[in-house]
This record gives structure tokens, sequence and C-alpha cells, in this order.
């Protein structure tokens, strides 16, 4: 992928990943897992969520072929973290899995069709002709959890991405 579509895409896409790393950096593990929405998740859940259901899932299985592991998100448990999981550990997850979704991504092309599909997307009203609209999809998934940490930052702590 070397056009000026894929350029612009995965800049936008990687743009979108540190917001959501520089929201919880300085956080410390105890800030980081404390839910203060009604919803219960925490910044800890956030990043777990995105590291599997949005980098590994869609780009590794959906884009990769790789072989998807229902585990993973099932029944939320992508938003749960064990006691033992650390700020630390799921920032190195997150960009983990980041890196692995831009090698993936480097081996294909935005035209070409996902390598996997799953049936209950179109239950959600869902489509995914291309790896085009894969990568339009997890940026705007990106982009809205790191919203999602911007007002949970600026609750925890009072920081601010945007001060007006």
């Amino acid at each position: 992928m070397t056009d000026r579509e894929t350029t612009l895409l995965l800049g936008a896409l990687r743009s979108q990943r540190e917001h959501v790393v520089t929201m919880v950096d300085g956080l410390d593990d105890e800030q980081a897992r404390r839910p203060v929405l009604p919803s219960g998740w925490s910044c800890l859940g956030l990043l777990k969520h995105l590291a599997h259901s949005d980098e590994h899932y869609w780009f590794a299985c959906v884009v990769g072929g790789e072989p998807v592991d229902g585990s993973l998100c099932a029944d939320g448990a992508d938003w749960r973290v064990g006691d033992d999981s650390t700020l630390a550990d799921l920032v190195a997850l997150y960009r983990e899995h980041g890196a692995r979704a831009d090698t993936v991504l480097a081996a294909t092309t935005l035209d070409a069709p996902p390598a996997y599909t799953d049936p209950a997307w179109e239950t959600w009203g869902m489509g995914f002709p291309d790896v085009r609209s894969v990568v339009l999809h997890v940026i705007t998934e990106t982009a809205v959890h790191a919203g999602h940490l911007d007002a949970t930052r600026e609750l925890i702590d009072g920081r601010q991405w945007v001060t007006l």
C-alpha cells in the first residue's frame, strides 16, 4: 500500500492511535483501572478493547486472515482486565497490535476484499466490501474511543486534550 489515499488513511489511523496513548499517559494504574462512567468501563478496559477488538480482529483477522478467537471478545471479555494488568502492559499490547496491523496493511491494497467476513455484520447493518471500508471503520472506532478517553481523563484528573 503506497498510494496517496493509503498514506492519508493510515496517517489518520496512526494519529488517532497516538491520541489514545496520549490520553492515558501520566495516569497511574489505579486511575487507569477506575471506572468513572455509569457503564463501568475503565481506561485499561478501553485499551484492551482497542487492542483486541479493533486492531487485532479487524486487521489481523478480517484483513489478514488469521483465525478469529471469539473468546477475546465474547461477553465483553475485551473490556475486562485482570488484577495483574497494568497500564504499561496494555499500552504495550495496543502498540504491538497496531504495529502488527500496519504490517498486514502494508501487504494488501485498499481494493482487496476482506480475507474473513462475518455474517453478523449484516445484522448490524454493516458491510465491508474491501480493506478500505475496514480501515475507515477502525479509524472511526478509534476516534470515537479517543473522544471517550478525552472525557474520562478530564473526569479523572482534569487533563484536557483541547483546552477552551
